[in-house]
């Protein structure tokens, strides 16, 4: 009994003693830790809320792309950190899939041509390409100078269309916004500019693809029907630019300050905001080379650096910015707030955890960094205790984390995307039947089948290269696997040669007609092969229904196209002044319940303007 008091004792007195020092250490780790500083605007791009609920829509609508396929925050999720929780393989420099170099990029748009149709990539075939580096995380990059993995999105912002100089410093966010609309492996196809972009944006109803709209972002919507209004309330008229797109998506993304994360709180004066063991994390993570580039309360120097991930040879990194030799192989330093949402890490993506990340750091576990142009700091390895490790981590992944960014909740709330979506549609069904070789031609149909889509397409691959093809469409199901062939599209002549090497295209623009809303179309691919059973290859077939808008509002965005055409002629004169007669509210168009002169006035106003 004695010998256990004395054990007791001797326990009460070592809590006695650390028990202070954990409130000094929290103390102390209240001085020297930072707040996040005010958001830095660039003078010629000051917030205003219209602006930022305006880049919010863009962002997240997938019109942005060529194909409806892909918006900006389909590779820049809040709940993944703003990175890409979707995960594609890209072969690498040596173009083999499953060997050290994969890259875990991020998904983007099958390849199309310069003409919109598409064509097989060498490496992805006739399924979506990948990116060759993984998507950096988004929140944050109001600080940065520059912005990509490589920084190429720099300081200074000109208009990509006219060249003019819109921001002479801190436009980095609006740099980079401009890039991936144009880029022909995540959001277009090959050699899409802006005008083409803007063409396209004005006649888009916004976000017709996106459900569970945020109420700010309904709200817009509901007030401005189209682009071209948006942009008049925002702006002062209704131009739209590339310049004013890229500062509108900017000004968003400038609201995205993940400043609420247990270390915030704790900077704030709130000791019990960490835990002891993240106290010590924290302590022990700015005694150590981590601070040396993850530092402040950005968690970053917005550097750029060689830790030696892959040989250089791969990836040149900032080098193919700068040209020069000093920045081979050298990469972005990522902020490290909400690391703990992400599911891989460094450029590549090659790591899936942080405890892979720090044997990487410790070089251990076969992990040792390649040498060349290397970073002085990773010479060494930065290794710690399995305590102080565990500390570390805790504290990065859990102190770091803004629960607002991790349950995507306002600001960083948002739509949910076409392509999110658990039914699709189109919806490719059935099996087809095989032709030369024993290969059955394969239907691709990915696009989104929305009223007033001009670039609805659908594709065949695996065919006769160089046979003639056929589309055949119905809006009666397939009997026996075959489509009714209500309405035959072509011929067209397959590109390619020899058995399963031919591809092609079939454009079927889909009018902005109310009444096609809801209508289901079947599509199927026929191939003339003299080797299939009665001398014609069959593909699945693609089952689409045609919609107006995903949130259920169907809003026209050319309001004097009374007959819902398409053209503005006599006949929408005669259908507006029917319904003016007859008290129709789709002829009030100056909103206030009454008829007369100035609804008169509106229409004809809206009827000169034309539709987009």
């Amino acid at each position: 009994m004695l010998r256990n008091s004395h054990r007791v004792s001797s326990i009460v007195n070592q809590l006695r003693l650390i028990a202070p020092a954990v409130v000094l250490a929290s103390i102390s780790s209240q001085t020297l830790a930072q707040a996040l500083p005010p958001v830095p605007f660039p003078p010629e791009n000051q917030f205003t809320q219209e602006k930022s609920d305006l880049g919010k829509i863009l962002f997240w609508d997938e019109q942005l792309s060529s194909d409806n396929t892909m918006s900006c925050g389909s590779c820049h999720q809040p709940a993944v950190g703003g990175t890409d929780e979707r995960v594609g393989i890209n072969p690498g420099p040596d173009n083999i899939f499953a060997t050290q170099d994969d890259i875990f990029g991020s998904p983007g748009v099958v390849f199309q041509d310069a003409s919109d149709n598409y064509v097989p990539s060498p490496l992805f075939d006739l399924d979506v390409q990948v990116t060759g580096r993984q998507a950096p995380p988004s929140i944050m990059g109001m600080y940065a100078p520059e912005l990509f993995w490589d920084g190429r999105a720099g300081s200074t912002f000109h208009d990509p269309i006219t060249g003019e100089l819109i921001i002479a410093s801190g436009g980095a966010l609006e740099s980079q916004a401009v890039g991936p609309p144009g880029s022909g492996a995540e959001m277009a196809h090959q050699d899409r500019n802006w005008e083409q972009i803007i063409v396209k944006l004005t006649g888009s109803r916004p976000l017709a693809l996106a459900t569970n709209l945020p109420a700010d972002m309904a709200a817009v919507i509901a007030q401005a029907k189209n682009y071209p209004q948006m942009f008049q309330e925002v702006f002062g008229d209704p131009e739209i630019t590339a310049g004013r797109v890229a500062m509108a998506i900017a000004t968003y993304e400038r609201t995205l300050l993940p400043d609420q994360a247990p270390y915030d709180h704790f900077v704030a004066g709130d000791t019990n905001a960490l835990t002891t063991p993240q106290i010590m994390g924290l302590n022990m993570y700015r005694a150590s080379l981590c601070n040396a580039c993850h530092i402040g309360a950005e968690f970053t120097d917005n550097s750029f650096r060689n830790i030696g991930v892959r040989p250089i040879i791969e990836d040149f990194g900032r080098f193919e910015v700068t040209g020069n030799n000093a920045d081979r192989g050298r990469f972005k330093t990522p902020s490290l707030r909400n690391t703990g949402l992400r599911d891989r890490y460094m450029h590549n993506g090659q790591h899936a955890t942080m405890e892979q990340v720090f044997d990487f750091y410790a070089h251990r576990n076969g992990q040792i960094p390649f040498p060349q142009n290397l970073d002085p700091f990773m010479i060494a390895p930065i290794a710690f205790s399995p305590l102080a490790e565990a500390n570390i981590i805790n504290f990065l992944t859990n102190a770091l984390t803004d629960p607002r960014v991790a349950n995507e909740t306002f600001p960083f709330d948002r739509p949910t995307l076409y392509a999110e979506l658990p039914t699709a549609n189109p919806a490719v069904i059935g099996t087809g039947s095989a032709g030369s070789g024993g290969i059955i031609p394969d239907m691709v149909a990915v696009i989104p089948p929305n009223l007033g889509n001009d670039g609805f397409k659908v594709g065949v691959n695996n065919a006769l290269g160089g046979a003639q093809a056929f589309v055949v469409v119905s809006t009666s199901p397939p009997i026996s696997g075959l489509v009714p062939q209500d309405e035959i599209l072509g011929p067209i002549v397959l590109e390619g040669s020899g058995n399963g090497n031919g591809y092609g295209t079939m454009f079927w623009p889909i009018p902005n007609d109310q009444a096609l809303d809801g209508q289901t179309y079947y599509m199927q691919w026929l191939v003339v092969d003299p080797a299939a059973p009665g001398g014609t290859a069959a593909s699945p077939v693609a089952q689409l229904t045609t919609f107006c808008s995903m949130t259920g509002v169907c809003v026209n965005t050319c309001p004097a196209d009374f007959t819902l055409d398409g053209t503005l002629d006599f006949f929408d004169i005669s259908a507006f002044l029917a319904a003016l007669s007859s008290g129709d509210p789709t002829a009030d168009f100056t909103g206030d319940g009454t008829f007369d002169f100035f609804d008169i006035s509106a229409f004809l106003t809206a009827f000169s303007d034309g539709c987009p």
